[in-house]
Formats: structure tokens, sequence, C-alpha cells
């Protein structure tokens, strides 16, 4: 019988977050797959637990991930942790979450702290929809790349990012995407936990030397791509919001009506001008 994944959640600081029930697997598991042996270890330890540990982090995801599998079909059961918070989000994860399922192997989480659930629930932007990112590229064009991407998107946004390159960050969303509303948060859950709320361009004026792990909540357009190109076509003429059209290959009564959906007119009007115009 296959052994089960269970990807546990330990604290992003505060130690008083470890779930009961993270406790009771940790101890009843074979085996803990850690993302840093010794930060495991150390938090193993002031819960009094003893196991078998094995580094799983990004460089060895794919060799230590079939080390696991053959572990787990021997009935071995395991549990996945990462440096803090919750496996699999910015930290690794996917290849042995993804390989268990593939070999029919139970994977079950053991929910707890998640940085980006408590920065967003405490920051006061928007939380009915979100966009999660995770961390940037540290290539400036591949930051301002994605960046741009998200110009558009309505939804409030997340971002992770450490200390020495939050600066060049906020400068990269400033330049594509504006001048908006954001909330650094700093440290979640432990003794310097911090809030930071602003625009960004106030925030990079007032920044001093900054420590800690961020996480970055920004938020979203007010307006759509689609919003824009419509405002862009309802302050052309008439003639010219025809053209449109036409250079897309609609005829004429497609045309007609949809400069009048648009322009939220009814389409007699604008039948009615060009009708005229013979």
């Amino acid at each position: 019988m296959n052994g089960k994944l269970y990807l546990v959640a330990t604290p992003i600081g505060n130690l008083d977050d470890m779930t009961l029930r993270a406790l009771k697997i940790l101890k009843e598991v074979d085996l803990i797959a850690a993302e840093d042996t010794r930060h495991t270890l150390g938090l193993l330890n002031h819960f009094e637990i003893s196991k078998p540990l094995i580094s799983y982090y990004k460089q060895n995801e794919k060799t230590k991930s079939e080390i696991l599998i053959e572990k787990l079909l021997e009935g071995k059961n395991i549990a996945l942790v990462s440096d803090a918070g919750t496996p699999g989000i910015s930290d690794p994860g996917e290849e042995i979450i993804k390989a268990a399922i593939s070999h029919d192997i139970e994977v079950i989480p053991i929910p707890g702290a998640c940085a980006l659930i408590n920065a967003l629930i405490a920051s006061g932007l928007p939380s009915k929809e979100f966009c999660f990112i995770g961390f940037l590229s540290a290539l400036k064009k591949e930051r301002k790349e994605k960046i741009e991407k998200l110009k558009y998107e309505t939804r409030t946004l997340i971002f992770y990012e450490a200390p020495h390159k939050l600066k060049a960050t906020l400068e990269s969303i400033l330049e594509s995407l504006g001048n908006r509303k954001i909330v650094l948060a700093r440290e979640l859950t432990k003794i310097h936990e911090e809030f930071i709320r602003g625009n960004i361009s106030e925030i990079l004026e007032n920044m001093e030397e900054i420590k800690g792990e961020f996480v970055i909540i920004v938020e979203g357009s007010s307006e759509t791509k689609e919003d824009i190109e419509l405002e862009k076509r309802n302050q052309m003429s008439l003639d010219e919001h025809y053209k449109f059209y036409e250079e897309k290959n609609f005829n004429k009564k497609e045309i007609i009506k949809q400069i009048a959906k648009d322009r939220n007119v009814n389409k007699n009007e604008i039948y009615q001008y060009f009708l005229e115009k013979k």
C-alpha cells in the first residue's frame, strides 16, 4: 500500500502559529522532506520532535522527487515542509506533488500560515479577487515585461520581494502601472511586523534602510484593456469609427450595430448619419 504525502504548513515567524494537526503529522510520518534541513531541525527541536530529514530544495527537486516517490511507493508516509509557510507557494513542492499524483499517491494538505493571505486580509485593499505573482525576476527587462502584462489586471496584485530588491521592484511597478495604492507587509507575525500603506511614489520617497521579507499588495487597475480601447474608439469621429470596423472586414450592417453599441446610442441614429452623408 502506498504511503501518503503530507504538505505541512509551518510558521512564517511566530512559532505559536504551528497548528496542532501539523505537530501530530510531523510526529507520525516516517520521513520529513525539508527545504533547509538545518532550519527545519531547529523547528523540530523546539517542539521536541525527532524524525529523519531529507533535503528537498529548488535545485534538487527533480532528483529528490524520484527518491521520495520510491519511498512513498514502499509505503512510507512523508511530510513536505518549506522554511516558512505553505509548501509549493513560491517554495519547492510542485515537482513532488505532480509526481505523487501521477503515481496515485494520496496528497494531503495540512493548512497553516501563508504570508500572501495574511498580508492581503490586513492590507485594506480589495480581497474578493486577487492575483498572486510571487517573486519577480531580478533581471530588469524580464521584470518589466512581467509587470507590463499586469497593466490592465483589475484584481488586487500580490508580489513577494527580498529587501535588497524592494526599491527596484517598486520603481518598476510605478513605471509600468502608475502611481497606485500599495501596502508593504513586512516581518509578518514577528515582533517587528509592520504594514506600510500609501501610494508608490510616497513610499519610495520615504524609504529608509529596510530589513525582512516583504509582501507587496498593489491595487488593481480601475480600467480594463477593453475599457481603454472603447474610450479610444469613442473619441474618434463617426467616420473614423466606421473605418476602424471596416478595416476589420465588418459589413455595413455590423459596423452600424457595433458603433451604436460602443457609443450606447440607438443604431438608427448611426444609420441616419451615414444615410444623410450619401
